[in-house]
């Protein structure tokens, strides 16, 4: 079997998607990068038809999501589409690009899908985001679920935790709120005293993609400095 492969990477206009596109690309498969802007992957009939054009899919890469432009409130005035539209974004774009891409993973028997979840999802959201860290604990779930029903055809499921990443507009603006004292204290929970980039992601999901990760499977990989460890 040929190591060069077709992709899909979801949330790819900036920041880690475009970071794994690039590396996707370095490894020498051919790459689909897909945001909001190109399609909808929140709703069925526009995956169905995105994925319709590109036709057999090697490797899957989940980065659609975030927090949508939202900000903390108390639980009590979180309405239902705030709740709505931060799991549509998330999980919904996760099932719903998933199962596109199966049926043909299984019938060749092999596939490479992976989650970028967050270290909100193992934990709590810096943010405060109720329904953030509550999808992002569910793509680890579904994660587990997937690696264990398609394993046995070939494919793989895992999933990656990053931590705290300068990788976009909500990003930058999070971390210029904390002030320069609580970037200090930020920093001092990281191991390597560092914030991500978007290649550090980047470099995670090129290992789960290759060959070599064959045996490799339902596992959500932190990479996040060592903040995981506090």
């Amino acid at each position: 079997m040929s190591d060069k492969k077709t992709a899909v990477v979801t949330g790819a206009a900036h920041g880690m998607g475009s970071a794994i596109v690039d590396a996707l690309r370095e490894e020498g498969h051919t790459v689909y990068g897909v945001d909001r802007e190109q399609a909808d992957l929140s709703n069925s009939d526009a995956v169905h038809e995105y994925f319709k054009g590109i036709g057999q899919v090697d490797i899957l890469v989940n980065c659609a999501g975030g927090v949508v432009g939202q900000r903390f409130k108390p639980l009590e005035q979180i309405s239902d589409e705030n709740w709505s539209e931060i799991f549509n974004a998330n999980l919904q774009t996760t099932f719903l690009c998933t199962r596109a891409v199966v049926v043909g993973m299984k019938e060749k028997k092999w596939g490479r899908i992976v989650n970028i979840s967050s270290g909100a999802g193992r934990s709590v959201s810096l943010t405060g985001i109720q329904a953030y860290a509550s999808a992002k604990a569910a793509q680890i779930a579904f994660t587990r679920q997937m690696a264990y029903e398609l394993g046995q055809f070939g494919v793989t499921v895992n999933c990656i935790a990053p931590g705290f990443v300068l990788s976009n507009p909500s990003t930058i603006a999070q971390w210029e709120s904390y002030g320069e004292q609580g970037q200090v204290t930020l920093l001092a929970g990281i191991a390597t005293r560092r914030l991500g980039q978007a290649s550090d992601i980047a470099n995670g999901v090129t290992f789960f993609t290759r060959q070599e990760s064959d045996w490799v499977t339902g596992q959500c990989l932190s990479i996040d400095g060592g903040h995981s460890l506090f």
